[in-house]
């Protein structure tokens, strides 16, 4: 088992036996819990827990939450379910932290969504999209982390509607929740128009070493708009094997996940991914018209300081240092009642909360009805460098 080196200290003290009050929580520390794919088929994304390991050591080096320090245990699930409940199941029952905050991948969640819930602990801002995660009548201690894969699939239909009425348009999923909540919600988006526009759809497992024979079908579809619903090493095979093949549609659009440039775009290669479209909530780091901006600013310093070995122009980075800000800002909230229950009611309470990098006209609002965290996106083309924004905010109606 692999854990971030932030708890060596403090965890080597539980284990012998330190006292700690109930679910984590002493006079002195907060322990926050999470797995991550430090190996395995999506390792690109664990630098996801190594950026929340260094956002919590900026703010106990500026005093902690309540004069408690944050200490975080991010455990290897190699993006295996079974795994990933092996994992989980130490951190509550034997660690016993608070939280369990982050955990990437829809699969992965799916197999301890039951099991959180069943034993009340708050399992937030996961890193998924999927809709699922948006179910407080029967799962209430579950929230997303990031833009519904729902929200985001509609408004890329609508960008479609509105800029290729000419559009054929060919798909490929990840056959899991994932690829079909996307998949779904990019057909509701089209309407009516959905089943004269698309002509060809392929999906493929997450076991299977290439998706070359799912591009070369949907190629020959003769399709002017692709949007590929793939993640980790099957993003990149995709990007760089429909550019090898010659599928070049007017219109290739790829989800949020599969916009780092250093763990997708670079090895599918800069020159394959060029016109590239996806959308973002965040400002993006690399956009020149952000040069300037103080969060971005402010985030750079942070990376120089905190990580300073790690690519800080790596999207995946950034989206993680929002993502850690936002439970920063709910923990802050709950004073000294760091109860599971309050920790539940204030990330259930969110009013137009503003988070480092968000882009203009972006906050969070949450509710015990809603669980949704963002609803507006902005759309971006990678202009063979960086992805650069254009257009008006885009709402999930």
């Amino acid at each position: 088992m692999r854990a971030i080196t932030m708890c060596c200290a403090g965890l080597l003290a539980f284990a012998a036996g330190t006292a700690r009050a109930e679910n984590g929580v002493t006079a002195d520390e907060i322990l926050i819990g999470q797995t991550m794919p430090y190996s395995g088929p999506l390792s690109g994304y664990s630098v996801l827990g190594k950026i929340a390991q260094g956002y919590f050591d900026k703010v106990n080096a500026e005093g902690g939450i309540n004069g408690r320090k944050l200490k975080l245990l991010s455990l290897d699930d190699a993006y295996s379910p079974p795994k990933t409940v092996e994992q989980t199941r130490r951190l509550v029952e034997q660690d016993e932290v608070l939280m369990i905050f982050g955990t990437l991948g829809t699969p992965t969640n799916s197999a301890i969504h039951r099991y959180l819930n069943g034993k009340k602990v708050p399992h937030l801002f996961i890193t998924t999209g999927a809709s699922k995660w948006a179910d407080p009548k029967n799962f209430p201690w579950t929230m997303g982390g990031m833009a519904s894969y729902q929200s985001e699939g509609i408004i890329y239909a609508k960008h479609v509607l509105r800029t290729k009425l000419d559009a054929k348009i060919a798909i490929l999923s990840q056959n899991d929740d994932f690829g079909r909540d996307y998949v779904t919600a990019f057909k509701r988006g089209l309407g009516d128009k959905a089943a004269s526009m698309i002509v060809a759809e392929a999906v493929y497992e997450t076991t299977q070493p290439t998706i070359d024979s799912q591009l070369a079908t949907l190629k020959a579809s003769g399709a002017n708009v692709f949007f590929g619903v793939a993640i980790g090493k099957f993003g990149s095979q995709m990007i760089r094997r429909s550019a090898e093949m010659g599928f070049k549609p007017d219109l290739f659009i790829v989800p949020t996940s599969v916009t780092s440039i250093a763990t997708i775009l670079q090895p599918a290669g800069l020159e394959n991914a060029t016109g590239l479209i996806s959308s973002a909530y965040q400002k993006n780091i690399n956009d020149p018209q952000w040069a300037n901006d103080a969060d971005v600013k402010e985030y750079f310093a942070f990376m120089k300081q905190y990580m300073p070995a790690a690519d800080a122009h790596d999207t995946t980075y950034a989206g993680g240092y929002a993502g850690s800000a936002l439970l920063v800002h709910v923990l802050r909230a709950c004073g000294n009642d760091l109860s599971r229950a309050n920790v539940l009611k204030k990330a259930t309470s969110l009013k137009n909360v503003s988070l480092p990098l968000l882009l203009p006209g972006v906050t969070v609002t949450t509710g015990p009805d809603d669980y949704l965290l963002f609803q507006q996106l902005r759309m971006q083309r990678f202009d063979g460098k960086s992805w650069v924004g254009f257009g008006d905010l885009i709402e999930d109606e």
